[in-house]
Parts: C-alpha cells; structure tokens; sequence
C-alpha cells in the first residue's frame, strides 16, 4: 500500500497561464485543500527569448524552484510523489532512474555455459 501523503501539483495562475505549487498534501485531501506543507513553484511555460538568442542557440527553460532539502526529507519519511512530479524530482536528481522499484528493473542475466563432450575430442 502506498504512503497516505503524497507529493503533487496544485494548480494556480490565470486562464492559459498556469503555475503550479508543488505541494505535500493528504493522499485523500482535496486538490486545491489546504497542504501540509508547499516545498517549491513550477512554471511550465518558457521563458520567451529574441531572435538574436535563438540564433545564438539558447534555449528556452521552464521555471522550477524547489526546496532540495524538504524534499529529501518528505521522500525519506515514504511521502509518494505522483507521476508528474516524479519526473521533475528525477531530473533534479532526487529521485534514481528506476523509480519507483530498482528490483523491478530489466535485469539481463547472462546463461551459464553448459559444458559439452564431444567424441571427435574425447
């Protein structure tokens, strides 16, 4: 069974304009409820940049501040981060690539050599 508190996005922000909080929440709380505890923002739309950038080949980057440490913490104490979040903490480096089950992971396990006796060497 999975942890009763959970580590997802709340929505905020206007009409086509989305920010959202990631938050430590209840697993059976209410979405836009009140959290336990807000531990970083997430801005999914690009910062815009000029011509001259892009020919420069700098690229756009959302906006993500997060609070390492308390999300350390919520992790090692079993909270459960939900799909989208889980993603984010794995390219921050939180979270290792075979989240959730390391042990699940394809695993190839080389076949041990059946020695064979042939005549002609015998």
């Amino acid at each position: 069974m999975k942890g009763l508190v959970r580590i997802r996005f709340v929505r905020k922000g206007r009409t086509r304009q989305p920010v959202y909080n990631i938050v430590v929440a209840n697993k059976r709380g209410k979405l836009q409820g009140l959290p336990i505890e807000v531990i970083g923002t997430y801005n999914p739309i690009p910062t815009p940049i000029s011509p001259i950038q892009r020919q420069q080949g700098v690229i756009p980057v959302k906006d993500v501040k997060l609070d390492f440490d308390r999300a350390k913490y919520w992790i090692s104490v079993g909270a459960q981060p939900s799909d989208s979040v889980a993603k984010l903490l794995k390219k921050a480096g939180i979270l290792h690539e075979q989240w959730p089950n390391p042990s699940k992971a394809v695993k190839v396990v080389p076949r041990p050599e059946i020695p064979t006796q042939h005549k002609a060497f015998a």
